[in-house]
């Protein structure tokens, strides 16, 4: 049965919390107890607690990023933080090391193979990282700078999602953004004004397309210093503990023993990575930049030159590749959007993943959910009535609500005692503009990627068949994870696939042959610049984790913008609202570039055999979807591509290659 969300209140919240961790600690007490040692009386029960943890994050946590009541979301913020603590403290407890030790060293562990013989090898490593071969002095230490940790990031998160400002722009103010747009906004605080908010829907438009430069400029002051007070020292000083916990197991960084853990495993494997492509990019972002730089030249010819000058800054890089795509592609994102209502992307994005996946989707009516706007679905194998997942789509702004776009874990599928198999529950959580009285909700197409995106992520999470919790969904190595979710998007750029669900929401005409070739051919615009970006993005979270001794938060966001090729932004503190540093990707951040190298090579399959062949797909599903993290990473991609991986696919969509 799904959990009925529509009778939660902030005093449930705090219950569901309470009895997860009683019931939890029950659990671990008969695992240490309980004698003679095995895999049913010790390892078992450790499964079953944390699946009851994860499972009340589902219920409690979750709820302060979506939950409509202010009261609520404050509740579930304190119980993200018990939970967490309590689960962050179960491998420093000296009498649960002792009991699995103790198991691990038995003829029956010796005798396990499979996922099981992989748990016990990962809890082991577990206690080893909790510093159960430290001084127990130091030991203490790093428990204590754990927890401090997770009462930084949980603040952290909190100040982000409830951070409020906007700016006021009368209508002449607005030339450049369509009517929709513009009918959307409410009033702003000054008479005769319309409030644009820091939402995606409402910011990235009005960077992308607003021709008032100094708002743009203004606009994206006010963004990159969200919770810029509260969230800058509350990053300071998770970077100076993770430096401690560095020192006290003698490793360089933070970054060499978080890597211990991901594919890269060291972080000069991804500085020289980084090293290999920024060259060559650094060459197509200069010439990206110089192209942009004349279009403004030309504007502040025919304008007001006080306007900023003649040096292309951070805030018009949107607005001249928006201009770009119009001016070399004719492709106006209003235009296109108008292909995109959101109802038929998503019915488009099931039907060409049940095709490929060998899937079903069905829509709940009664959703029991936490808003009246969320939808849910049942995902079933092809042709079976039995559902084998369940995937929420919490879709459009509000206020106190996530501000990005992610998938969220609410239940995890694991293999019961009694031989059936929990179904696993996620819910992805976007931003999307609103549907009006005049029009449906019309996507961009870098919305409908994004879905498509973070879509990949549920399907990860939904299809899994592992039988252990702790391998099962999208829980694998950090700087794997976003392949599936980036394999996602390619299908987004396929013209045969477009034209399958992109239909405009008035005529109902498909999307025009030449506008999807045009999409396509602009789809590297500007792709020195944008990967640039996602370089000093990365190089900033290793500037902070990657390097020893004394940090300087804002000297390393300084040091990384130079790659950006733009004059730094005075005053700015990026840092506070780029959340990525404080939600599980600190030392973490190059993993979205890194697995882009495995989502390419993966993709490359299907368009060898078929872009939408049901053979690879099933492959893929098999070899990658449903195996979790039941293996390590590299043994998926060589079982899905019956070879080594390859970086030759990236270099080639990057135009690296020779």
């Amino acid at each position: 049965m799904l959990y009925d969300y529509t009778a939660t209140t902030a005093d449930l919240v705090g219950q569901i919390g309470t009895s997860a961790i009683a019931a939890a600690e029950k659990l671990v007490d008969s695992a240490i107890s309980t004698a003679p040692r095995s895999w049913d009386n010790t390892v078992a029960p450790l499964e079953d607690a944390m699946a009851l943890i994860g499972a009340a994050y589902g219920q409690s946590p979750f709820m302060a990023r979506v939950h409509p009541d202010k009261d609520v979301r404050d509740a579930a913020t304190v119980v993200d933080e018990q939970l967490t603590k309590w689960s962050t403290d179960l491998v420093f407890r000296s009498d649960l090391f002792a009991a699995v030790r103790e198991y691990s060293e038995s003829a029956e562990a010796a005798g396990l193979t499979g996922t099981r013989a992989r748990l016990v090898e990962h809890l082991m490593r577990d206690f080893r990282r909790a510093g159960h071969e430290l001084p127990a002095e130091d030991r203490a230490e790093l428990q204590s700078l754990q927890q401090r940790l997770i009462e930084l990031q949980v603040a952290y998160s909190k100040n982000l999602d409830e951070w409020e400002d906007s700016i006021d722009a009368t209508r002449d103010d607005l030339v450049g953004l369509p009517d929709d747009y513009i009918d959307g906004l409410i009033e702003g605080s000054e008479p005769g004004t319309l409030k644009v908010g820091m939402a995606y829907p409402e910011y990235i438009p009005f960077i992308e397309q607003a021709e008032r430069r100094d708002l743009r400029k203004e606009i994206q002051y006010r963004f990159w210093n969200r919770a810029a007070d509260a969230n800058t020292p509350l990053l300071a000083e998770a970077v100076r503990l993770r430096g401690r916990i560095a020192d006290l197991f003698g490793v360089p960084t933070w970054a060499h023993r978080g890597m211990e853990l991901k594919m890269a495993q060291r972080p000069e494997a991804v500085f020289e990575f980084y090293d290999s492509i920024v060259p060559k990019l650094t060459t197509k972002r200069d010439e990206d930049i110089a192209t942009m730089t004349a279009m403004l030249a030309e504007d502040v010819a025919h304008h007001d030159p006080a306007i900023g000058g003649t040096a292309l800054q951070s805030w018009d890089a949107s607005y001249y590749t928006t201009q770009l795509r119009k001016r070399e592609f004719g492709i106006d994102q209003n235009e296109v959007a108008a292909y995109f209502p959101l109802d038929q992307v998503v019915d488009g994005m099931f039907e060409i993943t049940a095709e490929v996946f060998g899937l079903d989707y069905h829509r709940i009516d009664e959703t029991g959910a936490w808003h009246p706007e969320v939808y849910l679905y049942e995902i079933r194998n092809e042709g079976s009535d039995e559902p084998i997942a369940y995937s929420y789509a919490d879709l459009f702004p509000r206020e106190g609500k996530f501000g990005h776009a992610a998938a969220f874990p609410l239940i995890t599928g694991r293999r019961l005692a009694d031989g059936s198999y929990q179904k696993p529950v996620a819910a992805i959580v976007a931003n999307f503009t609103k549907p009006t009285e005049s029009a449906p909700s019309l996507l961009k197409h870098d919305e409908a990627l994004t879905l498509f995106h973070e879509f990949g992520h549920i399907l990860h999470f939904c299809l899994t068949t592992v039988d252990e919790h702790r391998f099962a969904g999208f829980d694998t190595e950090w700087d794997f994870v976003e392949a599936p979710s980036q394999i996602m998007e390619h299908w987004m750029w396929q013209p045969e696939v477009l034209q399958r669900f992109a239909r405009h929401h008035e005529t109902g005409e498909p999307i025009p042959v030449d506008l999807v070739e045009r999409l396509v051919a602009a789809r590297d615009l500007n792709v020195g610049l944008t990967t640039m970006r996602q370089i000093f993005l990365g190089r900033f979270d290793l500037n902070l984790h990657g390097v020893s001794g004394p940090i300087d938060v804002g000297q390393a966001y300084r040091d990384a913008y130079e790659l950006t090729g733009f004059e730094f932004y005075e005053g700015t503190n990026f840092g506070a609202s780029f959340g990525h540093l404080m939600g599980g990707y600190d030392a973490g951040y190059y993993g979205y570039l890194w697995s882009k190298v495995y989502g390419d090579d993966m993709f490359s399959v299907f368009a060898d055999e078929g872009v939408l062949s049901p053979e690879v797909g099933r492959r893929y599903r098999d070899e990658v979807l449903a195996r979790g993290y039941s293996r390590d990473a590299v043994e998926h991609l060589r079982a899905f591509l019956g070879r080594e991986p390859s970086t030759d696919a990236f270099l080639h969509e990057l135009g690296l290659d020779d």
